[in-house]
C-alpha cells in the first residue's frame, strides 16, 4: 500500500484522539488514501489501550503500540501530541472547522466524571475510579498525584473497572478488604469472567455465601432463582490468578449508596447504603429503594460508575450525551455525525465515534469496531462531496500546523515520541524491568530534548 504524501485523494481528515476508536478512524482513512492529522491531548498515542489496560498486561499492551506504531508512521498520517482540543485549550473546535478540512472526527473518549450527587462525594479519602486507572498507568497529571486509600476500600460498581481497581488495590496497595458495592444483584454482575480470575484467589468464599444468604428472600421476591444464581458466580472463581496479597475481597448486593459518612477530620468513616428490590422493566432489570438505610463501615470509597462525555469539547452535548444523526447507510447501523438540535441539523463533516460517542461502551475490541463503522459514514461522506485537492491539503496542514507552533511550544510529533520510547526501552533495560515510563509531561518532554541534543 502507498501512503504518499504527495498522491492521496485530496480530502484532509483531522481525527481528535488517539485511542482505540480513534485508531481505527487513522487505519481506514489512511488506508483509502486521505491524508490524517491527529491531534491528541496526551503526549503518547493510545488512549485506552496505553493508559486504561492493566498494567500487568504487557503483552497485550505492546501488541497494541506495535500496532499503531506502524499506523502512525504511515506517510499521510501526520501526528500532533499535546494538543488539547476544546473550550480554552490549545485549539478550539470553531478554529479547527476555520481551517476547513473535509471532516473532523472526535475520537476523545470519555473524559467526564459520571456522578451519583451522594453527599459527601468529595469527602477525603472518596475517588472517581478513572483517575485511579489514569494513577496506576501513568498518565500525567494523575501519575503526579498522591492518593492515600484506606484499609478497607468500598468499591461501588460490578462491572470490569470495578475489578481492575480492586485488582489494583489487593495486588499494589495490599490493602486489608476490598468490597464491591452493587445496586442491583448478582445476577446484573457485569464484569468478564476472565477478569475476575485476577482476584479471585482472593475472593472470601465464606462472605460470598454469607451475603447471598442475607439477600436470599429479596432474590426470590425478584423472581430469580438464589441458588442457581450461586453457581454461577462461585463457576467464575475458577483459574484464578495466584493471590498476590493478604487482601480479602467480598461483595455487598442490593445496595445504594445514599451518604458518604466523615469522621471530625473529614475523613471518610463509612457509607450509608439503601437496600434496594429488584424490578423487571421490559428486558431490563433495575433497582427500586426500600427506605431502609444503614451503616457500612469502610475508609475509602472508589466510584466505578462509568464515564461521561467531556463537555468543553465545543460540540452540542444532550442529556449528557453528543447527539448524532445520519447514520453509516444500513438499517440499524449507529449514527457518527454529529446532531445539532438547536438548529435541528446534522453539523457539516462532523463525526463522533468510540467512547465520545457511547461513553465507557467496550473496552478495546469495541472501540476499535466503532471506528470502523464511524470510518463507513466518514467514507461515505467524503465520496458524496468533491475533494479539497492535494495543494489545498498541504497548505490548510501549515496553516494548521504555525497554529499549533504559535499556541504550544510543547507539541510533539511522531518523530519525537520515536525518539521518546527509545529513551523509555533504555531505561527500562538498563533497570531491568519489562517496561518504563516516565510519569509526567515535563520528563517526557526533557527525554526528547535530551537525546535531541546528543545527536
Amino acid at each position: 500500500m502507498n501512503y504518499s504524501i504527495s498522491n492521496h485523494t485530496g480530502h484532509l481528515a483531522f481525527v481528535i484522539g488517539a485511542g482505540p476508536a480513534g485508531m481505527s478512524v487513522i487505519e481506514n482513512l489512511s488506508k483509502a488514501g486521505h491524508y490524517v492529522v491527529v491531534l491528541n491531548r496526551d503526549i503518547k498515542f493510545g488512549g485506552l489501550a496505553e493508559y486504561g489496560i492493566f498494567p500487568s498486561k504487557h503483552k497485550m499492551k505492546e501488541g497494541l503500540r506495535k500496532r499503531y506504531r506502524e499506523l502512525i508512521a504511515r506517510e499521510n498520517v501526520e501526528y500532533f501530541g499535546n494538543v488539547p482540543i476544546g473550550n480554552d485549550k490549545v485549539l478550539s473546535f470553531d478554529e479547527l472547522r476555520r481551517l476547513q478540512p473535509s471532516v473532523v472526527i472526535f475520537a476523545a473518549g470519555a473524559q467526564g466524571t459520571k456522578s451519583l450527587s451522594v453527599p459527601g462525594e468529595s469527602a477525603d479519602g472518596v475517588f472517581h475510579a478513572k483517575e485511579l486507572v489514569y494513577h496506576y498507568n501513568g498518565l500525567p497529571p494523575f501519575s503526579e498525584r498522591t492518593y492515600k486509600v484506606g484499609d478497607h476500600v468500598a468499591v461501588v460498581g460490578i462491572g470490569n473497572v470495578m475489578v481492575d481497581i480492586a485488582h489494583w488495590l489487593i495486588r499494589y496497595r495490599n490493602v486489608r478488604q476490598v468490597t464491591a458495592i452493587a445496586r442491583r444483584g448478582p445476577a446484573e454482575r457485569k464484569y468478564d469472567e476472565k477478569e475476575i480470575r485476577h482476584v479471585c484467589a482472593n475472593i472470601d468464599r465464606a462472605a460470598v455465601l454469607a451475603e447471598f444468604d442475607r439477600i436470599r428472600q429479596m432474590l426470590i421476591n425478584g423472581g430469580q432463582n438464589p441458588v442457581a444464581i450461586l453457581d454461577q458466580v462461585l463457576g467464575e472463581f475458577t483459574k484464578c490468578e495466584p493471590a498476590s496479597s493478604q487482601s480479602r475481597m467480598s461483595f455487598r448486593f442490593l445496595s445504594s449508596p445514599e451518604r458518604v459518612l466523615t469522621d471530625a477530620a473529614g475523613r471518610v468513616r463509612a457509607l450509608t447504603l439503601q437496600d434496594t428490590r429488584l424490578e423487571r422493566q421490559g428486558d431490563n432489570v433495575i433497582a427500586r429503594p426500600l427506605g431502609t438505610t444503614y451503616e457500612f463501615p469502610c475508609d475509602s470509597v472508589v466510584f466505578a460508575v462509568g464515564d461521561r462525555v467531556d463537555d468543553r469539547l465545543g460540540l452540542p452535548i444532550k442529556d449528557g450525551i453528543i447527539p448524532t444523526g445520519a447514520g453509516a447507510g444500513r438499517e440499524g447501523a449507529p449514527s457518527f455525525q454529529v446532531f445539532d438540535p438547536q438548529s435541528g441539523t446534522a453539523l457539516e463533516g462532523v463525526f463522533v465515534t468510540g467512547w465520545c460517542r457511547n461513553a465507557s461502551e467496550g473496552l478495546v475490541g469495541i472501540a476499535k469496531r466503532d471506528g470502523d463503522l464511524c470510518s463507513e459514514a466518514v467514507s461515505k461522506y467524503m465520496v458524496a462531496r468533491s475533494p479539497i485537492g492535494i495543494s489545498q491539503v498541504r497548505e490548510r496542514v501549515e496553516k494548521l500546523r504555525a497554529l499549533i507552533s504559535a499556541r504550544q511550544a510543547e507539541a510533539v510529533t511522531k518523530q519525537d515520541i520515536k525518539i521518546l520510547e527509545s529513551v523509555e526501552r533504555e531505561m527500562a533495560q538498563q533497570r531491568g524491568l519489562e517496561e518504563f515510563k516516565f510519569h509526567t509531561n515535563r520528563e517526557m518532554l526533557a527525554a526528547i530534548e535530551n537525546y535531541q541534543a546528543r545527536t
